[in-house]
């Protein structure tokens, strides 16, 4: 699925049915879906650093080539984790370029990140421990307390889960994987098939 042509297809399927606005990774996939559709992107660029934990925007070489690329919204680690640039300087060198900055956060204190316009759940779960598999909708409410510029992301996985977010004070929500993940998808599915198949054997044996 890593390929232009594809994260093209991805985006103006999911414009077809519905959805308002896109997330996006890497430069040269905001450039490839940017000549394709006018509509709103939140752009990132995920980096393996040798040194640092945080992997969103981790740069300010990030932050221009996704400016440059066409992101309208640019996304960063706002974790309280060590990092190669600080969070003000990445959300100053954001609005720079006229971009709007958003956070992703894993904890309410995350969210109160210097500057940024939009706080996002999208890392809660993800700073270490067991993978989460249901929304932090707790962190969403909190975070709605703050400012009305909240983006629910991380386990949208059914519709169900997309409403409650919105329930929660979300302003709009983000679906990666349920919707660009095939293979995950499809596990989700087998897991479930899996433990009934378990149960009933259990039962009968």
């Amino acid at each position: 699925m890593d390929s232009a042509a594809i994260v093209v297809a991805f985006a103006l399927a999911g414009l077809a049915g519905g959805a308002q606005g896109l997330r996006i990774e890497s430069a040269e996939y905001v450039e490839a879906v940017r000549a394709a559709t006018d509509k709103p992107i939140i752009g990132l660029v995920k980096r393996d650093l040798d040194d640092f934990p945080i992997r969103i925007t981790p740069l300010i070489k990030d932050v221009d080539a996704l400016a440059e690329a066409g992101a309208d919204i640019i996304a960063y680690d706002a974790t309280l984790r060590s990092r190669p640039v600080a969070t003000a300087d990445l959300v100053s060198r954001i609005h720079s370029r006229g971009r709007i900055a958003m956070a992703d956060c894993s904890t309410i204190e995350d969210a109160l990140a210097e500057g940024a316009d939009i706080v996002g759940s999208t890392l809660s779960g993800y700073t270490g421990g067991p993978e989460p598999t249901e929304p932090d909708l707790e962190l969403v409410r909190a975070m709605r307390a703050l400012t009305p510029n909240v983006i629910a992301e991380g386990c949208i996985r059914v519709p169900g889960d997309a409403r409650r977010a919105l329930a929660a004070g979300a302003h709009a929500v983000v679906v990666g994987s349920a919707i660009t993940r095939p293979e995950h998808i499809t596990s989700w599915f087998r897991t479930e098939m899996d433990l009934h198949l378990a149960t009933r054997e259990a039962r009968s044996s």
